[in-house]
């Protein structure tokens, strides 16, 4: 899984990323989105809600996040 570093990235930045990230896997792989911004949980759930990929989430410390999104 490849790990995409989003820590001190303000919106659109972490979209930006996301969006490259999932134009460079194939279906049945992922990608993992580490934050600190919650309003970029937000933007990833509006962005990926009609696309192909399952989308989990983790708060792994306080403010800090791990998205996995795979693509199905």
């Amino acid at each position: 899984m490849k790990k995409i570093d989003c820590l001190g990235d303000v919106c659109p930045i972490p979209i930006i990323k996301t969006k490259k990230g999932l134009q460079n896997i194939q279906p049945g792989e992922s990608i993992m989105i580490v934050t600190d911004h919650s309003c970029t949980l937000e933007a990833l759930i509006e962005l990926l809600e009609n696309r192909n990929v399952k989308m989990e989430s983790d708060e792994v410390i306080n403010g800090v996040w791990e998205i996995a999104i795979t693509k199905l």
